[in-house]
């Protein structure tokens, strides 16, 4: 039996901290300014907004999943200085800016038109950058659209949604194309009259949001969809092989067939769509399509 005994190793010395050089000083010593600066620039406006003569209060349902003090969800206060003619994006802005940096939302236009900016304000589906905060009652509770997995604070995952409105094939598509290369492809003043605010989609998703049964039917296309192909499928100039395959999607199991006429995305529509309308004349359509005469 081997008594031998293992040799033992013997300890590498440590190494020895190195000092920070001059140009990581530098560095570390702008930060602590900036975020000096940054700390005080809060302060004030909150000060500013506490002597403010009218002020609104905002209650933004907060959530992040990637902190551990975040991932239960819940409700921040923050109190705004109110100006006349401010949006609930203006305010979500000046909450952001002032009080919590760390505050995430969609936004980008604020004219109405990129439809970035959906939110859940009030129990209602509206675009924040639309909505005047002098319409609403107070506390304005924020929150993101329902029916979508939340991100981070107020932003959803769209990719559903957008996953659905390719899916009616969301472009123009002709057989018959002018002789000459400069030739427009005309349309009468009637046929654009009748699919015009069917082109005012902004795919805000809130028509979507608010629709009870796309909450339950995970396939079903939706209003937002189903109005692309409606302002496609009316559209004089489009061919009409691809016509037909247009209504061919939109009359399936999950197609028009699935609305119940609620009008709720009708209510929500921040272009003011008469979306149940044009659902409705689809699946007029669709019967049409169907019928056969020997």
């Amino acid at each position: 039996m081997s008594t031998q005994v293992p040799e033992t190793q013997e300890a590498e010395p440590e190494a020895e901290e190195q000092a920070p050089s001059k140009g990581d000083q530098r560095r570390a010593e702008r930060r602590r300014k900036a975020a000096a600066r940054e700390q005080e620039r809060q302060e004030e406006a909150a000060e500013r907004a506490k002597e403010a003569e009218d002020t609104v209060e905002l209650k933004v349902f907060r959530y992040d999943p990637e902190v551990p003090e975040k991932e239960k969800p819940r409700f921040d206060s923050f109190h705004v200085p109110f100006e006349k003619g401010m949006t609930v994006l203006d305010a979500l802005m000046y909450a952001r800016d002032t009080y919590d940096s760390s505050l995430t939302f969609r936004h980008s236009c604020r004219q109405a038109i990129c439809g970035s900016d959906a939110l859940f304000v009030n129990g209602r589906q509206r675009l924040g950058c639309k909505t005047q905060l002098s319409d609403l009652d107070e506390p304005v509770r924020v929150e993101p659209l329902p029916h979508q997995e939340v991100v981070k604070d107020l932003v959803v995952d769209m990719e559903h949604f957008y996953d659905q409105m390719e899916a009616v094939e969301p472009y123009f598509q002709t057989n018959e194309l002018p002789d000459g290369e400069l030739d427009e492809q005309r349309q009468t003043r009637e046929n654009r009259e009748k699919i015009k605010m069917s082109t005012r989609c902004i795919w805000c998703g809130a028509c979507m949001s608010s629709c009870n049964i796309a909450a339950g039917d995970n396939q079903y296309l939706g209003p937002a969809a189903i109005n692309k192909a409606y302002r496609f499928a009316m559209d004089e100039r489009e061919g009409e092989d691809i016509k037909q395959q247009r209504l061919e999607i939109i009359e399936q199991e999950h197609g028009v067939w699935r609305c119940q006429t609620q009008f709720s995305c009708t209510e929500v529509c921040p272009k003011d769509i008469p979306l149940t309308e044009h659902i409705q004349e689809l699946k007029r359509e669709a019967v049409k399509n169907n019928l056969k005469f020997w």
